[in-house]
């Protein structure tokens, strides 16, 4: 089962959670940042360590949209967090039907 998670970490504080919440209104939704299992990677030197995370997610925004029409939407809530930093998201993006 999945759990929101009530994190006082980075991924709250840089807002990527917030706006998944405004944009999205999920019913559940896990943001989980891996980026410590791919420190000192090329593709992330540099960076404020915020590199990588999985999102799970619950919506029914989702609803009759295509598994691309899923995480197209996501990316495109994140992009500014994309082109800033953020490497990389692995995304399960579900109905509540779904689940």
């Amino acid at each position: 089962m999945w759990m929101r998670s009530n994190s006082d970490s980075k991924v709250d504080a840089s807002g990527r959670r917030e706006k998944l919440e405004k944009e999205l209104r999920p019913v559940e939704l896990e943001v989980e940042d891996i980026s410590y299992q791919h420190a000192g990677h090329a593709g992330v030197r540099g960076s404020d360590g915020e590199t990588h995370f999985n999102v799970k997610i619950v919506s029914e925004e989702f609803e009759g949209k295509s598994l691309v029409k899923r995480h197209r939407l996501i990316y495109g809530l994140l992009q500014e967090e994309l082109e800033s930093g953020l490497h990389a998201l692995s995304i399960v993006a579900k109905t509540p039907s779904e689940v």
